[in-house]
């Protein structure tokens, strides 16, 4: 990777290992589910969520919305954060494909959603509301800047939503990210929870890829919604061995990335002109303003950094997120290019 890509951790190239391993991988047709390769990646993941199925989809927005699909139909509603990923850039899709209604209720800057606004949320049987079907919740936080939700917290949403009659899923798309941070199991982070999607192509560097999880019969609906929506591969083990390298090598790594993101994070606070919380600085992401006296736009000091061969996104807050290949010495490089910019005015 030549040029240093902060936008996200889904510009990550795949490892050498990962890619040795989908040169040899073993396939088969997934759609009639004899790929060997992906049935293991499956079943991995399912056991890492705790959970009894899984089912590889590709990409965290095709496995939220087929999620959503599989635990709703036209009509009914789902309650979920102003902040979720699925809420705000997944193109519309459950309302678009499946009729379903989003019913968004705030995230706290912990990520989380207060119990009393679900609670609120969830309307009494009335012919003028759309029946409250599902709850979603999103770890980590992307929106957010990557903060890591608790499983106490999890635990406790997930025994109210199912007080309410609701269904719980978790877009978990850097989960274990957050379960690095945390410093516990994926596993443990959606304890109580009905369904779970989670990426393979953010932190864990593959190419392609999520599994979605949740119990046999769940999957066994959410495989054919994944046909509906055109999500059936066929020999897609060649996919699913860059999967596993990333389960059973990247996952334990993460730790790695998000040492390099405070790094950073300390490195820029010490810029005149950039506003930065390091307290939020939890995961792999770095997010941080402009003061008011800086006369900097976030295009020009974009501009700028690519001259560096530094490519972010030009927008406010700046949003920075480490991943495999960025390594200390290009965090360093980082700074210092930050540092000649901000100097220069």
């Amino acid at each position: 990777m030549d040029k240093i890509d902060l936008r996200s951790d889904t510009v990550a190239w795949p490892t050498p290992a990962m890619r040795q391993a989908m040169a040899n991988a073993e396939v088969g047709d997934d759609v009639f589910g004899d790929d060997p390769t992906v049935n293991r990646l499956q079943a991995m993941a399912a056991e890492r969520m705790g959970m009894e199925a899984g089912l590889f989809v590709s990409s965290g927005t095709q496995g939220n919305l087929v999620a959503i699909l599989s635990h709703c139909t036209r009509g009914d509603e789902v309650i979920l954060g102003d902040k979720a990923h699925t809420f705000n850039y997944e193109a519309g899709g459950i309302a678009a494909l499946g009729g379903v209604h989003p019913r968004t209720v705030p995230v706290q800057p912990d990520g989380t959603l207060r119990l009393d606004d679900i609670r609120r949320a969830v309307r009494p049987p009335d012919v003028h509301f759309a029946p409250p079907r599902l709850l979603c919740l999103e770890n980590t936080q992307g929106s957010l800047g990557g903060m890591p939700v608790g499983a106490a917290y999890t635990r406790s949403a997930a025994a109210l939503a199912h007080e309410l009659g609701l269904k719980v899923h978790v877009d978990g798309a850097r989960i274990f990210n957050a379960a690095a941070a945390l410093g516990c199991a994926a596993r443990d982070l959606v304890d109580g929870v009905d369904s779970v999607t989670f990426c393979l192509s953010k932190g864990l560097c593959a190419p392609v890829g999520a599994v979605l999880c949740g119990s046999a019969a769940f999957i066994e609906q959410a495989r054919r919604i994944r046909k509906i929506v055109g999500g059936g591969m066929r020999q897609a083990g060649v996919l699913a061995a860059a999967g596993i390298v990333a389960l059973e090598v990247m996952a334990g790594r993460l730790a790695e990335d998000h040492a390099n993101a405070r790094r950073l994070a300390e490195g820029l606070m010490q810029i005149d002109g950039v506003v930065l919380d390091i307290e939020q600085v939890q995961t792999n992401m770095v997010m941080f303003t402009l003061s008011d006296d800086c006369p900097l736009a976030p295009a020009h000091i974009s501009a700028r950094l690519a001259e560096h061969d530094i490519v972010t996104l030009p927008r406010l807050p700046f949003r920075l997120v480490t991943h495999y290949w960025i390594t200390p010495e290009r965090v360093e490089r980082v700074i210092e290019a930050f540092r000649e910019i901000f100097a220069a005015g």
